[in-house]
């Protein structure tokens, strides 16, 4: 879903992507040639084992079940100087994508225009020799770009002072650890000119003071020098910060195209958190239907309800079962604004609460949030865990949202702001209630 009317080509889009498929062989069926000359090749080789495959050729398609299309009809545009953020689940096609993009990896059919030099930064060490120093590296990489040496010189110390690894810009990158790669790379990309920068998941591994000062350096060079950027991530507060549009990719294809507040709504709402389906069982992002987590109720004042102000005090009551029995129980929980920024992550053992009666079948789970301290008006998205002594086996991505409505808790009437979404750990208990054990 486009979410606007049909977007006309124009004279600055500086990318085109038209009918872009990529298609996979899985298992043991990904040596079948795709060519009836592939197909002759193996049958003169082996006649007997090929000779159902040769008669199949015709019928290869989307029905094969050997095969898997991580990319299916991707169509959009990319505007010079935009900042386009891509969501969506692993496996969803997001990494393909890029990779095509980039040209590390061929499409199956469609087309793809270009116009500029593009730098990527897809996975840590990416684009490094191994053997090369830091410096050296940096060279091999201006050159690739077409740069002159004068011209990487004038950046260089640029370059290096961003990334932070002075003292071991002359040693080898195979010495490296991933985020120093992640810091070398990403300045590299950045500093070196490229008209188009690709950024994959991979800065996840940089730690977040490093994460903020790329994503001021992406919006910088999106605005001052009007370069444009591609941007893949799973941290959607951070897409929502740095892009005006945003594509979602769910099972190879693009389902949504808008601004980052409507993309990411979409994203949440059909990832099964749009009905609050109190029967987790069948919830669609639940990992196993047959224990953990059965269903929650949510409580305002002792009555259900998903709508709070700030200030009420929530409970959210669980019912678990597992039939082997538990030996120590451990509960947690996230809790997301409406762009997926996590404002509380805890469990009970971060709380020093251990729940471990030992061989428990079955039983209840008591969450209690104490004067809500959220203040920005929307959604707010709750993903679950719960496991025996750690081992999350019960993981429930966007179990269900809760609405809320901020209330003036200041003398002139004003409301605070969302910066104010503060939780102490004193706010929060979690108990264990009902407990029983296995016979």
């Amino acid at each position: 879903m486009v979410d606007s009317k049909e977007k006309k080509l124009v004279s600055n889009s500086v990318i085109k992507v038209d009918q872009l498929s990529k298609r996979y062989r899985l298992g043991l069926k990904e040596k079948q040639a795709e060519t009836l000359v592939g197909q002759i090749s193996q049958a003169i080789r082996s006649p007997w084992e090929n000779l159902k495959r040769l008669r199949q050729l015709s019928r290869f398609g989307e029905e094969d079940e050997s095969v898997f299309w991580a990319l299916k009809d991707v169509s959009f545009e990319v505007q010079e100087g935009e900042v386009l953020g891509i969501i969506g689940k692993n496996g969803a096609g997001k990494s393909t994508l890029l990779k095509i993009l980039s040209q590390i990896t061929e499409p199956t059919s469609g087309k793809i225009e270009i116009h500029g030099r593009v730098a990527s930064l897809l996975e840590v060490g990416t684009g490094f020799h191994p053997e090369l120093s830091g410096r050296e590296n940096i060279y091999m990489n201006g050159t690739i770009l077409g740069m002159t040496r004068r011209e990487i010189d004038s950046k260089l110390d640029e370059i290096i002072d961003f990334s932070g690894i002075e003292k071991f810009i002359d040693t080898p990158v195979k010495f490296y650890s991933s985020g120093m790669k992640v810091r070398l790379g990403f300045s590299v990309a950045a500093h070196l000119d490229p008209e188009i920068l690709i950024i994959d998941e991979v800065l996840a591994v940089g730690d977040f003071e490093f994460q903020k000062k790329c994503l001021g350096k992406m919006e910088e060079v999106s605005k001052n020098q009007g370069r444009t950027v591609l941007f893949v991530s799973h941290d959607l507060a951070s897409v929502a910060n740095l892009c005006k549009r945003v594509l979602l990719l769910e099972k190879g294809k693009i389902t949504f195209d808008s601004t980052p507040s409507k993309t990411i709504d979409y994203y949440f709402n059909s990832n099964g958190v749009n009905g609050n389906t109190k029967d987790l069982t069948i919830h669609p992002n639940k990992q196993n239907s047959k224990k953990g987590l059965l269903n929650y109720k949510l409580l305002r004042n002792g009555i259900e309800s998903d709508f709070f102000y700030s200030q009420d005090t929530m409970f959210v009551e669980f019912d678990f079962f597992d039939p082997s029995g538990i030996e120590e129980i451990v509960f947690g929980l996230v809790i997301k604004d409406s762009n997926g920024k996590a404002l509380i992550g805890i469990n009970n053992l971060n709380l020093k609460k251990r729940l471990n009666k030992s061989n428990i079948k079955e039983g209840k789970i008591v969450f209690e949030l104490d004067k809500i301290p959220f203040y920005a008006e929307g959604k707010y998205y709750v993903d679950l865990f719960f496991g025996d002594g750690g081992d999350n086996y019960d993981t429930i991505e966007n179990a269900f949202y809760f609405n809320l409505k901020p209330i003036s808790i200041l003398e002139d009437g004003n409301f605070l702001s969302s910066r104010y979404n503060l939780v102490h750990p004193g706010q929060v208990n979690i108990e264990l209630i009902n407990a029983q054990k296995n016979t």
